[in-house]
């Protein structure tokens, strides 16, 4: 049988209660974890794990633990990051550092860590170590591609492939480790099981070309987080690495005034960018790329061997991401 996205996305939001963290003792450092997960989000990476494990087989029950393990690592970088990003808000609600402390939140992220292990070491023992070694390679993938994130912040010559190393690592590995995982438990041989992680990486890259953008052109009230976030700190996406590049002149300088000057509002300096990145064309820059890398995604998916009845499931979710508004 195969499953929807949205009767997959049911069987991880039923299960993610059960894991019962606000139940557990002591409240300070199990409650912050709670909170956490209850913000909800997308659950895409553990929608990943069931849908692959879907397209092999008709039972996905071995994969649902797992799942649920990498879901909960997800959750706990978003945690940490917002800790170093000093973010305020997460989902439209205040971040964990916020509503408690920078203590509480580290130390609710590490518990969570541990967590997603334990879940992880539930995978069925056949295909236990593969998926564990995966799982662990890709946990510390995500630490590699946070610290390339934090040092690009000092410098201010990061450059386009730098910025998509980075992106491959602190976001699409743990889309393609998600699929992957679902495919080695759902039987899957190692040449599907890999094309599926490449597609993940694709679809991950061009998943976060898409937040990008969304930050610059997004809804507030949709995004769920203050759009030009990522204006305000000066961080290097992919819009403004490209909008140095093409920038000269005039319009050089005002780029870089307001990238400096401490004393402009953020207002100002938000409206003042993206107008710069208007003038400069830089949002068709990154549509593009964000149309190159799905189109790889959806041909590893067509290199898949199997019935392409079972794709089209991972297909609709992949069109969903690309087309979506928060």
């Amino acid at each position: 049988m195969l499953h929807s996205f949205q009767e997959i996305s049911e069987i991880i939001n039923l299960n993610l209660n059960k894991l019962q963290l606000d139940k557990k003792s002591p409240a300070g450092l199990y409650l912050p974890a709670h909170y956490t997960l209850e913000l909800g989000g997308k659950r895409i990476r553990p929608a990943l794990v069931l849908m692959a494990c879907n397209m092999f087989s008709d039972e996905v029950d071995a994969a649902i633990t797992p799942a649920l393990g990498i879901e909960v690592f997800h959750n706990f970088t978003l945690l940490h990051d917002d800790i170093m990003d000093h973010a305020d808000i997460r989902r439209g609600q205040p971040t964990v550092h916020k509503k408690w402390n920078e203590n509480t939140a580290i130390l609710s992220g590490d518990v969570m860590q541990i967590i997603a292990y334990q879940l992880i070491a539930e995978t069925p023992a056949a295909c236990l170590k593969p998926v564990l070694d995966l799982f662990s390679t890709t946990a510390a993938e995500v630490c590699e591609g946070q610290q390339f994130d934090m040092e690009f912040e000092k410098r201010i010559d990061v450059d386009a492939d730098e910025y998509i190393e980075m992106i491959r690592l602190k976001t699409a590995v743990l889309l393609g480790c998600s699929l992957k995982t679902g495919a080695l438990i759902g039987g899957a041989d190692e040449r599907n099981a890999q094309i599926l992680y490449d597609f993940g990486i694709n679809i991950g890259l061009a998943f976060q070309l898409k937040d990008d953008l969304l930050d610059v052109y997004g809804d507030e009230a949709v995004f769920g987080k203050k759009i030009g976030g990522d204006i305000l700190c000066n961080k290097h996406t992919f819009l403004l690495i490209h909008a140095k590049k093409r920038a000269s002149g005039e319009t050089k300088e005002k780029l870089f005034h307001y990238l400096s000057d401490t004393h402009i509002t953020p207002n100002e300096k938000i409206s003042g960018v993206t107008e710069i990145y208007n003038r400069l064309e830089v949002k068709k820059i990154c549509e593009d790329a964000m149309s190159f890398y799905f189109e790889k995604a959806i041909a590893n998916l067509k290199d898949i061997q199997i019935q392409e009845e079972k794709k089209k499931e991972l297909l609709k979710l992949a069109q969903k991401l690309m087309h979506r508004n928060d």
